[in-house]
């Protein structure tokens, strides 16, 4: 583990990134019988559920955008994987290509920012868990604080510059609790 926050911070939720970090990463899955949690995925949920800290999915998925699926295809994958996991409180994704340019997209805020207001929490007192840069991106331009969970996809330079990382799932989210306010 890299780090903690320098100063404890209240978290109202925690916003997982789907593929590669709750899910294993089957590019541009369309079919729920292929989704694989995780190694400690469903325990790292059933602790936040346990904590009373709310939970979502924030999940690029441009498939959709390239006509490689369809949005029923990610609904259906997200379904399953709510399923193994226990349920998480939202599940919001951009379905656009990266040259469309929109707001949503990872590493810029939307995702995060409409996943705060499902919730019904503050952006500022969100987490962003993911395997990718653009995930602690999109938790920064948000106002959240986001924690890397490095998988073979991440790149070095990723995990040498990110200030908060986990070697996986259930320490970041455990790193996440130690670091709350009032903990």
């Amino acid at each position: 583990m890299n780090g903690k926050p320098a100063a404890s911070r209240q978290v109202s939720a925690v916003l997982f990134d789907r593929d590669g970090t709750l899910v294993e990463d089957v590019p541009y899955n369309a079919d729920p019988g292929l989704v694989t949690l995780m190694p400690g995925a469903r325990e790292a949920a059933d602790l936040l559920r346990a904590e009373g800290v709310a939970t979502g999915v924030v999940s690029n998925q441009s498939g959709v955008g390239r006509g490689l699926l369809r949005e029923h295809d990610v609904l259906r994958v997200n379904r399953r994987a709510d399923e193994l996991l226990g349920t998480l409180g939202t599940w919001v994704f951009c379905p656009h290509t990266p040259q469309a340019g929109c707001a949503c997209r990872k590493p810029r805020p939307g995702l995060v920012l409409e996943a705060a207001r499902r919730l019904g929490v503050r952006p500022e007192a969100c987490v962003v868990i993911g395997d990718i840069q653009a995930d602690v991106r999109a938790a920064r331009a948000a106002g959240a604080w986001g924690v890397l969970v490095p998988n073979a996809a991440t790149l070095r330079s990723e995990v040498e510059t990110e200030r908060w990382t986990a070697p996986d799932l259930l320490t970041a989210v455990r790193m996440v609790l130690d670091g709350r306010e009032g903990s």
